[in-house]
This record gives C-alpha cells, sequence and structure tokens, in this order.
C-alpha cells in the first residue's frame, strides 16, 4: 500500500475510519465511475488509487459520508469532516468547472497564499535586520546599500534552493532542479507532436564553459516529468479567476494533450539566449492560465490512462516517488542513526 504522494513526496499521512484504505487524512471519491483519490495535505494534489481494494474502501466512504451530520452539498459534489478528523470529497455527476474548482482551486489557492507568505516574510525579515541595525547604531548612512546586499543575499539562496528532485529515465542518481533549471523548461515541436526539453547541470563543463545540459523526453516521459515539473514552476499559485479561465483554455481541447502541441507551436521563447537551438516554448513565458491548463492536462491525461487499465504506470511512478521520498530522506540521516533503524527493523 503507498503512503507517500506521487508529486511532493510528502507522506500522505494514516486515518483509522476506512479500514480497507487506512491512507490518507482527506479522501474524494467517486462511486458511479470507482474513482478514489488520496489528497495531499502539503501540496492538495490528487493522487489516484490503482489499488484493488479501492471498491471496498468507496463503499465505505460512502457510507462513512451518509452517516455524518458534518457535511455540505451541493447537486454535485459534497465535503464532509468526522470526529476523527478525516474529511471525504464525495464526486457526483459533476461538471467540469465545478470539478475543478474543487480539485484544482485548493491546490492553486494554497500555493498562492504560501508564496505571498514566504515573499512577505523575507521582505520583513530583511526590513527588520535594517531596521534594528539602525536602532542599535549598527548601520549609520549605508542603509539602502545594506537592504540590497540583503536583498541578494535572499535573491541568491531562492536561485539555489531545490525546487524538485527527479529520478530521470537512464539516471542513476536524483536530480535536483533549481529555479534556473524551470526557467530553461520548454515544449518543442516534434515527429509526433511535442516533446519536453529539461535542462539539468552538466556532468562536466564542456570547453565553451556551458554548465547546462538538455535532455529531451516525448510520451509518457514526458507527460510524468511535466506532471512533476509544472507545479514548481507554477509555484505562485494562482486566485480563483485564473483556475476558472484555466478551466475555459482547457474546454477548447477535446482530447488534454492537445494542449501541449498547440503551444509547442505557437509560442517561442522570450530569453535572449538561443538555448535550445530548435524551435522551442519556455513554459515559464506563457500566460498564467496557459500554465495552469498545463498542469491540468498532465494530471487528466495521467489518470485517463490509468483508468483506462495502465495501472502499471500509476504503480511505476508511486514506486519511484516512494523510493525519492526515501533517497531524500536518508540523505540528512548520520550513518549511526541509519544503523540503528536498522537493528530496530531487524529486531525480533
Amino acid at each position: 500500500m503507498y503512503s507517500t504522494c506521487l508529486f511532493c513526496h510528502a507522506a500522505l499521512g494514516a486515518n483509522e475510519m476506512v479500514e480497507h484504505f487506512p491512507v490518507g487524512r482527506r479522501l474524494a471519491f467517486d462511486a458511479s465511475k470507482g474513482r478514489l483519490w488520496v489528497v495531499c495535505r502539503k501540496c492538495e494534489r490528487w493522487n489516484l488509487t490503482p489499488l484493488e481494494e479501492r471498491w471496498e474502501a468507496i463503499e465505505e466512504c460512502e457510507r462513512l459520508f451518509s452517516d455524518t451530520r458534518l457535511r455540505v452539498s451541493t447537486g454535485n459534489i459534497g465535503l464532509a469532516k468526522l470526529r476523527e478528523g478525516l474529511e471525504l470529497v464525495r464526486i457526483g455527476s459533476a461538471l467540469r468547472p465545478e470539478m475543478a474548482a474543487w480539485r484544482y482551486g485548493d491546490q492553486f489557492g494554497k500555493r498562492r497564499m504560501r508564496h505571498l507568505a514566504i515573499t512577505g516574510g523575507a521582505i520583513a525579515a530583511v526590513g527588520g535586520l535594517l531596521g534594528l541595525g539602525v536602532a542599535t547604531g549598527i548601520i549609520a548612512g549605508g542603509g539602502w546599500g545594506v537592504w540590497q546586499g540583503l536583498n541578494a543575499l535572499n535573491t541568491a539562496y531562492q536561485n539555489r534552493r531545490s525546487r524538485v528532485k527527479l529520478v530521470l529515465p537512464g539516471e542513476e542518481r536524483i536530480v535536483v532542479l533549481r529555479k534556473s533549471h524551470l526557467e530553461h523548461t520548454a515544449l518543442v515541436t516534434s515527429e509526433d507532436g511535442w516533446a519536453l526539453t529539461l535542462s539539468i547541470d552538466a556532468a562536466k563543463r564542456s570547453f565553451r564553459g556551458e554548465k547546462f545540459e538538455s535532455r529531451e523526453y516525448r510520451g509518457d516521459e514526458a507527460l510524468r516529468i511535466a506532471g512533476q515539473v509544472l507545479p514548481k514552476i507554477n509555484i505562485a499559485g494562482a486566485p480563483k479567476a485564473k483556475v476558472q479561465d484555466a478551466v475555459k483554455v482547457l474546454e477548447e481541447y477535446a482530447d488534454p494533450m492537445q494542449i501541449f502541441q498547440k503551444e509547442a507551436r505557437s509560442m517561442r521563447p522570450k530569453f535572449g539566449s538561443a538555448w535550445p537551438k530548435h524551435s522551442a516554448a519556455y513554459i515559464k513565458t506563457f500566460p498564467l492560465e496557459t500554465r495552469l491548463a498545463l498542469e491540468m492536462a498532465s494530471h487528466e491525461e495521467q489518470e485517463r490512462r490509468a483508468m483506462e487499465g495502465e495501472l502499471a504506470l500509476l504503480e511505476a511512478a508511486w514506486q519511484q516517488a516512494e523510493e525519492v521520498a526515501k533517497i531524500a530522506d536518508e540523505m540528512f540521516l548520520p550513518e549511526s542513526t541509519a544503523e540503528r533503524l536498522e537493528e530496530l527493523r531487524t529486531r525480533d
């Protein structure tokens, strides 16, 4: 049974109410279509479950939802909160805009609030340090220069910090993507429609001093990577109005994947460099509603394939998510701690 978010690799938590599916603190289910999701409380993404036990779990969720009095419902979607703290989202015959409001509204809204809090906190911290320096006489006269220096340090930190960790095809290591990598992520035209071009740190500098290597992915690989990278490109989130605008963009296409092909052909990079050298569209330069629509499309297409019987793809992705989470956790453990944990695991 999987316990890690497919997207941010955070623990999904547990519940004691659903006997056949004790994973997650918020579960969403659609009894008519036989779908069950675990909603990650960190990133608010919906993890579709490929488990055989989902039918029994859905029946349990339906019963628990009906039995609780603490619930709100529209004609198609309802939310119930159980005494243990588990939340249930019941999906009926919801239309796409209404479903999007529930499914994506929390994701993009929570990201937006977190982004505002982080950026506002950073400004307040820099301002506080500057004010303290002036008040104590440490800083006298050169306040503006100090402000610029502290702001430059914060900018450097934001540029260097890890944004997403991936296990890429053909790589035996976890690849770390930072802001500069995300800014060079592009959609490119290809013979079969579109491909995703990703930049990663070069194993070694070339004679021209280039620090990036570009990798191109197509098909299932491109779709999986897009689903992990797009939320980090859209890290600032969006208000509800922009989410609805994104739904309208997505509704223009019968097949969600058509939006990737269309955008790869229509957009052009706005950066001064010529990287990559062929026809490309840097995702960072797209309008916000387009970027949101691309993220929605990548998730819906992955779920569509999973529900059509390609559950092996979803299971492989989830196993990889748990592998990344495990490696990331152990990177910061001292060797003595790891040895002690292994000793406790093998103890009778």
